[in-house]
C-alpha cells in the first residue's frame, strides 16, 4: 500500500513538474515574443471607407502607434457588411499582434441584429484597449415645433407615427439610438433608413425629415447657424463642446444612454505581452494633451485602460443592444 502510494506521489510530482516547464516556456515565449515586437509592419483593419469619423480617428491612432513602436501601422479599409468582413478577416488572421482591427459600436450590434456572423463576437478577439467614447445629438428641423425632449415626447405622443427620423440604416448605432428613445419614453416615430450620415444630415437640414440623432461634429455648425435645432445629447452627462445642450436623461428620460465607442482589437490568442504592450501604446497615445485636445474638436474623448476594461466593456455592449434588438424586433436588411 505504502509502495503505491509512493510511486502515485512521485507521479503527480513528476506531472506537476512537467506542468511547471511547460507552463514556464510558455511564459518565456510570450515575453520573447513581445521583447522583439513588432519587426514588421502592423496592418490596422477598419470596416469603414475612407473619409468617416471612425476612419479618422484610426488612421490617428496608426500614426501615434507607428510613431511609438517603430514600425509602421498601414490602415487598410475593408467596408462592408456593417464591418463584418473587417471583422472577419482579423477574426481568422495569425494572432501574433500583425493584424489589428479598429472597431466601433456597430461591432457590438452585429450578433443581436445579423443572423449569422463569420466569427464570434466575444471568443475570436482579444482586447486591447478602448480608445474613444463619443456620444451623439438629437437635432431637429426648426418646423417642427419642439424646443426640448419632454415637448417631442409629449408631441409623438398626441401624433405618433407622424414624425420621421433619419438614421445611417437599420441596425446602425443612430438607429438604435433613437429606437432605445422610444421604447424608454414610450413613444414611436417613423425611420426613414439612408446609407450613411451625410444623406441623413442633408435631408433634415432640407426638411425631407424632421429629427436625426447624429455625431456632434457635423452636426455643429447647423446648430450654429440655425438651420438645425438641438434637443439633447445622448451621454450620461453633458457633452464638454456643447455644455448648454442638455442629455436625454436629465431631459425627462431617467437613465437613457447611449454612445458610440472605439476599441483596438487582435485576433484571439494573440499572445498576453503584445496586447499588453499594445495596450499600454494605445493609452499613451490617446492621453496625450496634443492627441486629447484633437479627439475634443471631433466630440470625442479619450478612454485607453486596461485589455481586461476593454473584454468586459464590448462583453457589456453586446449584451445591452442584443437585448434591446430582441425586444423591439429590429430586422436586418
Amino acid at each position: 500500500m505504502r509502495s503505491d502510494c509512493g510511486r502515485h506521489a512521485v507521479s503527480v510530482y513528476l506531472k506537476l513538474l512537467l506542468a511547471g516547464v511547460f507552463l514556464n516556456g510558455l511564459f518565456q515565449i510570450d515575453a520573447c515574443a513581445a521583447e522583439h515586437y513588432p519587426q514588421r509592419p502592423i496592418r490596422l483593419l477598419i470596416g469603414y471607407p475612407p473619409g468617416g469619423a471612425v476612419d479618422a480617428t484610426g488612421r490617428m491612432l496608426a500614426q501615434k502607434l507607428g510613431d511609438a513602436m517603430g514600425q509602421q501601422v498601414i490602415v487598410d479599409n475593408r467596408a462592408g457588411g456593417g464591418s463584418v468582413i473587417a471583422s472577419e478577416l482579423v477574426a481568422r488572421a495569425a494572432p501574433d499582434g500583425y493584424t489589428l482591427l479598429f472597431a466601433n459600436g456597430q461591432h457590438a450590434i452585429n450578433p443581436g441584429l445579423l443572423k449569422k456572423l463569420p466569427y464570434d463576437t466575444l471568443k475570436d478577439f482579444s482586447a486591447v484597449s478602448i480608445v474613444t467614447t463619443s456620444q451623439f445629438v438629437i437635432v431637429v428641423h426648426p418646423s417642427l415645433a419642439v424646443k426640448n425632449i419632454r415637448e417631442l415626447i409629449a408631441l409623438a405622443k398626441a401624433k405618433p407615427a407622424t414624425i420621421a427620423y433619419g438614421s445611417g440604416g437599420v441596425g446602425s448605432p443612430t438607429h438604435l439610438s433613437v429606437e432605445l428613445l422610444e421604447n424608454m419614453a414610450g413613444i414611436e416615430l417613423v425611420h426613414v433608413p439612408y446609407k450613411g450620415a451625410g444623406p441623413v444630415l442633408t435631408d433634415l437640414i432640407g426638411g425631407q425629415i424632421q429629427l436625426a440623432c447624429i455625431t456632434t461634429l457635423p452636426a455643429q455648425p447647423h446648430i450654429r447657424s440655425g438651420r438645425l435645432r438641438a434637443l439633447a445629447t445622448t451621454g450620461s452627462s453633458r457633452l464638454a463642446a456643447e455644455p448648454d445642450i442638455p442629455t436625454v436623461a436629465e431631459s425627462g428620460v431617467p437613465g437613457y444612454e447611449s454612445t458610440t465607442w472605439s476599441v483596438l482589437l487582435a485576433p484571439a490568442a494573440t499572445p498576453s505581452a503584445i496586447v499588453a504592450r499594445l495596450q499600454d501604446e494605445t493609452s499613451r497615445a490617446i492621453k496625450s494633451p496634443k492627441t486629447a485636445a484633437l479627439l475634443a474638436t471631433q466630440g470625442a474623448e479619450p478612454v485607453g485602460g486596461s485589455s481586461a476594461d476593454a473584454t468586459r466593456f464590448v462583453q457589456a455592449e453586446v449584451a445591452r443592444w442584443t437585448t434591446l434588438i430582441q425586444r423591439i424586433n429590429v430586422q436586418s436588411n
